[in-house]
């Protein structure tokens, strides 16, 4: 679903870009308020998991290929504007360092995978887990909400190609930028998202929310506590509550604090544990990625499109911007390209980790009120 460079025109990538400075505005406002600093630092996590997910390429019939993106996994374990932020510098990471994804067109890409994708998902997560009120309902709504988000950011990115060819022409008639008109670009792009790759975004997204419900329950944002079986030993706090109240004082509350601190660092422990094996296990696992042969719709080189049905090379596509990644196509020269594959999801995840940990580091611990 990544846009390449030069598929858009530099208008319509200026007009994506411009809309998504006041998304991203609110977003990173809604963050620094309502997001606590600890879990400033997992929205590196979750966009190490979607940077890692697009890196599974599935093929199918036809030549072309598609992957998950995970922007409905990271807004129910953190939120939609979190996950915003997470994927959107994911995609930032792609486009700059592996050449994923065009750096013109990163607004565009933001605006379908960042934007559109998680909020949909979200919304969709939020309205079925409070009609389905038995303890699968939320592993349900993000099924179907990751399902109808990667659907209706696929169709926005086939409106954005499909609309090309209308606005932008050279004297001759021919498309300068992609080529294929909005019969042909939504329909290719919405068959294999309606089917394949949907189904690949249900699978993730399902897969790691249960996974993390089960073994890192603390990282779901709006959890409740219930009792010590989870996010801690809830017994203790409550034991030292009552020390304060029945006349301990303010021995009772530090009691109490500091069998809180004590049961969040332990449960802290644990559940770092258990995502970085899963994050691990993934990473290991992305040169299956490289099984699917073929480009996927849209992505195509500028030695391939003329290939493809075109008939020729639309000029704005031949003589538009280019930027040399720095690894491009996530292989380094001279290595393995399987092992080129891992130490690129490898550097990507450190990445994307360490920049939200820095970011997390920075900013200011929430005061909590206490009212007398």
């Amino acid at each position: 679903m990544h846009i390449p460079e030069n598929y858009l025109s530099p208008q319509t990538c200026g007009v994506m870009a411009a809309a998504m400075i006041p998304v991203w505005g609110v977003c990173i406002r809604k963050v620094k308020t309502e997001l606590p600093k600890e879990k400033i630092a997992l929205m590196g996590v979750g966009a190490a998991f979607s940077f890692i997910s697009m890196m599974f390429n599935i093929p199918i019939p036809g030549g072309t290929t598609g992957h998950a993106v995970g922007g409905t996994l990271i807004a129910t374990l953190l939120g939609p504007y979190a996950a915003c932020l997470s994927v959107s510098v994911a995609l930032l990471l792609q486009a700059l360092i592996f050449g994923d994804g065009g750096v013109l067109a990163f607004g565009a890409n933001c605006f379908n995978m960042a934007f559109v994708l998680p909020f949909v998902g979200y919304a969709v997560y939020s309205l079925l887990r409070k009609w389905i009120r038995r303890g699968s309902g939320d592993l349900i709504g993000a099924g179907v909400g990751s399902y109808l988000g990667i659907n209706a950011a696929a169709l926005c990115a086939a409106i954005e190609f499909g609309i090309q060819p209308m606005l932008f022409r050279d004297a001759a008639g021919n498309a300068l930028y992609c080529p294929y008109g909005l019969d042909l670009s939504v329909p290719a792009m919405m068959i294999g998202h309606l089917t394949v790759f949907g189904l690949a975004e249900v699978v993730f997204t399902v897969a790691v929310l249960a996974f993390v419900k089960k073994t890192s329950p603390d990282m779901i944002t709006g959890t409740v506590r219930r009792g010590s079986e989870v996010f801690g030993n809830m017994d203790s706090r409550t034991a030292g509550m009552e020390a304060g109240i029945t006349g301990n004082g303010t021995a009772g509350m530090e009691a109490a604090s500091a069998a809180g601190k004590k049961a969040d660092a332990a449960s802290g422990r644990k559940s770092g544990r258990a995502v970085s094996f899963l994050l691990g296990a993934l990473i290991l696992a992305t040169p299956l990625g490289l099984l699917a042969e073929g480009t996927a719709w849209g992505e195509w080189g500028v030695d391939e499109i003329a290939a493809t049905g075109a008939g020729y090379t639309p000029a704005g596509i031949l003589n538009g911007f280019s930027l040399k990644a720095l690894v491009p196509d996530y292989s380094f020269a001279g290595l393995p390209e399987w092992f080129g594959y891992i130490l690129s999801a490898v550097i990507g995840a450190a990445v994307l980790i360490i920049v939200f940990r820095l970011i997390g580091d920075v900013k200011k611990p929430q005061r909590q009120q206490v009212q007398a």
